[in-house]
C-alpha cells in the first residue's frame, strides 16, 4: 500500500531533524544526562517538526539501547512505538478531544504504571484547541504528576495557552525551515525515490512551503504523480500559481480606473465557483508583491514566490502605480477581507471595494450636493472676520487671539526631504500658490467631503514645502485622517507636478465656528419652513 511521502521520510531520531539544532541539542543533551522535564511545551508555525520531536523524545526515554541522546530504533520499544504498539505512549488529539472528560479520563489512566517502558508519556497535539475546563483539569496533575508520567504538549497558537500550563512547562520554539534546508532535504528525498528534481524546482518548493517541511514534501509527492523531471514550471502548476492572468487582469483595471472591466472579471470568476473571499486574499497578496518590487527592487525576487512571466508583469505594475496608492490599496482590501466575515453578501462588499480601487466612488456622491452650504459658510466667515468689535468703556481693549490649530501630513516613504528649514522661515519667503483654485477643483473629484472644507483656503509654497490656511476648523481633523491626507498630497502632485510635504493651519476659534454652525442650521431651518408655507399656500 503506497504511503505518502511526508509520512513515509518523516525524521525518525533527532539527527534526522533539520534546522532546529538548538532544540534537538538540548533534548538529546537531557535525555543522555537524565534530566528530563516532567512536561514539555513544544510550539512553532505548522510542518516544523514538533509533533516528530514529541514523538522522538518519547521514545529515546524509554529506548533500551539509546545512542547519544537517540532512540536506537531496533529495540522492540522502539518498532512498536513507530508502528503505534506500544501502550506507554499515548497521542491525544485535543483539536476532536477538547472536553473535560478526555482530560479526566488521561488523569485517572495516569496512576497506572507503565507497562513496558521506564515512562508513561502523554502527547497531546494542538493543545489550544482543549476547552477551559479540560485545561482545568489538566493543571493538577501537570503541576505534580507520578515520576513515571510526562507530558508532551504541542501547539501552532501558544497564545491561546493559559499561563498557568506553560509555567508548568519547558518551552521550546521551533523556527520556521530555512528554505536552503528544505531543498536540500527535498533533492535528499528526490534521489532516494529515483525522482528528477532539479535545483530551480526545488528552490520554488521550498519557497511555497513557507518555512514547513510537510508542506513542502506533500508538494513533491504531488509534483512526482507524472513521472517527469519536476521544475519550475511543473511545480507552479502543481501549485495553482500558473493561469492567473485574471488577478494581473484586475490589477490593471484598478490602475486604469475602469471599473467596468473589474466588475465583468469578478463576475466571471463567480460564475466560474470562484471564492470571492479567496479572490481577495489573493489580490492582497500580488500587491504586496509590488510594493516589495517599489521599496526594494534589487531583493524582491527572493521575497516574492511566482514564475518569471509573474515578475515581469508585477514590475511593470509596480512602475506605474506609486507607493502610497498601493498601500492604500492594500488597506482597502484587508478592511474588506475583514467585513466579509460580517458581511450578508461577500460578492457586494468586494465589488464595493473594487469600486473604491478605480477611484469611482466620487459616483455615490454625486446626487449631495454640499457647495451651496459651503458658500453660505465662506459668506458668514468673512461677515464674522469684518465685523467690528465693540469694547465697553473703561475697560482696556485686548483683541482675543484665536487657537492656531496646526496638523501636518502622516509621513510616508515617498515623501521627499524637506528642502527648506521651517523654523528659520520667513513669511516674506513664502510664494502664494497661484494653481491653488485647480488644486482645489480636482480635489473636489477625488475626496469632495474634504474638499468642502478647505473652501476659502489659499496655499503658499517654500521649497518643496507648502502651507495650507483654512477658516474651517474641521478640515484639521479631517486632513488628521491618513487617507485624507494622502489623497490630498496625491491631487497636489498631479496638479503641481510635484510632489510636496503638507502644513496646515487654522486660526478661527472654537466661538466662532460654533456661531457660524448656529447660523447656518437656522438658516436652513428658516428655508425649509418658507418652502412648506409655499407650497401649502399653492396646492
Amino acid at each position: 500500500m503506497y504511503k505518502a511521502l511526508y509520512r513515509k521520510w518523516r525524521p525518525m531520531t533527532f539527527d534526522d531533524v533539520i534546522s532546529q539544532q538548538q532544540t534537538t541539542d538540548t533534548l538529546k543533551n537531557q535525555i543522555m544526562s537524565g534530566k528530563t522535564a516532567h512536561a514539555y511545551l513544544f510550539t512553532g508555525s505548522r510542518g516544523t517538526g514538533k509533533t516528530t520531536c514529541a514523538r522522538i523524545l518519547a521514545k529515546a526515554v524509554n529506548c533500551r539501547n539509546m545512542k547519544d541522546g537517540n532512540p536506537c530504533l531496533e529495540c522492540d520499544i522502539c518498532r512498536d512505538a513507530d508502528s503505534g504498539a506500544l501502550t506507554d505512549i499515548v497521542e491525544i488529539d485535543a483539536a476532536s478531544n477538547n472536553g473535560v472528560d478526555n482530560i479526566r479520563d488521561l488523569r485517572d489512566a495516569a496512576v497506572y504504571t507503565p507497562d513496558r517502558g521506564q515512562y508513561k508519556i502523554y502527547i497531546i497535539d494542538e493543545v489550544h484547541m482543549l476547552s477551559a475546563g479540560a485545561f482545568n483539569a489538566l493543571l493538577k496533575i501537570m503541576e505534580e504528576p507520578p515520576p513515571y508520567v510526562k507530558f508532551i504538549l504541542a501547539t501552532t497558537e501558544i497564545h491561546k495557552v493559559p499561563a498557568t500550563i506553560l509555567s508548568r512547562c519547558q518551552r521550546f520554539d521551533f523556527r520556521r525551515i530555512k528554505p536552503e534546508d528544505i531543498a536540500a532535504r527535498l533533492k535528499y528525498i528526490a534521489e532516494q525515490e529515483e525522482l528528477t528534481l532539479t535545483d530551480g524546482g526545488a528552490a520554488m518548493i521550498a519557497k511555497l512551503a513557507d518555512g514547513g517541511m510537510r508542506d513542502a514534501v506533500s508538494l513533491l509527492d504531488r509534483c512526482s504523480v507524472g513521472g517527469e523531471e519536476i521544475d519550475e514550471d511543473v511545480v507552479s502548476a502543481a501549485a495553482g500559481i500558473a493561469g492567473r492572468d485574471y488577478l494581473f487582469g484586475l490589477l490593471e483595471a484598478i490602475n486604469t480606473g475602469d471599473t467596468a472591466k473589474a466588475l465583468s472579471i469578478t463576475a466571471s470568476l463567480y460564475d466560474m465557483s470562484k471564492d470571492i473571499g479567496r479572490l481577495c486574499e489573493e489580490l492582497i497578496s500580488q500587491l504586496r508583491n509590488i510594493m516589495l518590487i517599489k521599496v526594494s527592487p534589487d531583493t524582491a525576487e527572493s521575497l516574492i514566490v511566482c514564475v518569471a512571466e509573474e515578475m515581469q508583469k508585477l514590475r511593470e505594475l509596480a512602475d506605474s502605480t506609486e507607493l502610497d496608492t498601493i498601500m492604500s490599496h492594500i488597506s482597502i482590501l484587508q478592511e474588506c477581507s475583514s467585513n466579509m466575515n460580517r458581511a450578508m453578501n461577500r460578492r457586494v462588499e468586494f465589488e464595493m471595494a473594487l469600486i473604491k480601487l478605480c477611484g469611482n466612488i466620487r459616483n455615490t456622491t454625486e446626487a449631495i450636493d454640499n457647495s451651496e452650504i459651503y458658500d453660505k459658510i465662506k459668506q458668514l466667515e468673512d461677515k464674522i472676520k469684518n465685523a467690528p468689535v465693540q469694547v465697553q468703556s473703561g475697560a482696556p481693549q485686548q483683541q482675543q487671539q484665536p487657537e492656531v490649530l496646526t496638523a501636518s501630513s502622516p509621513p510616508t516613504e515617498a515623501d521627499p526631504a524637506p528642502t527648506v528649514d521651517i523654523k528659520t522661515l520667513k513669511p516674506s519667503d513664502l510664494i502664494p500658490c497661484e494653481r491653488w483654485g485647480e488644486v482645489l477643483e480636482e480635489f473636489k473629484k477625488v475626496n469632495p467631503a474634504v474638499a468642502g472644507s478647505l473652501d476659502g483656503s489659499v496655499a503658499a509654497t517654500a521649497g518643496n514645502i507648502i502651507f495650507i490656511t483654512s477658516q474651517n476648523r474641521f478640515f484639521i481633523t479631517l486632513f488628521k485622517v491618513r487617507e485624507n491626507a494622502v489623497s490630498l498630497g496625491s491631487t497636489i502632485s498631479h496638479v503641481l507636478g510635484q510632489r510636496y510635504i503638507i502644513k496646515a493651519r487654522c486660526t478661527t476659534t472654537v466661538e466662532e465656528q460654533k456661531d457660524l454652525a448656529q447660523s447656518l442650521i437656522k438658516k436652513a431651518i428658516d428655508n425649509k419652513i418658507e418652502t412648506a408655507v409655499e407650497n401649502s399656500t399653492n396646492p
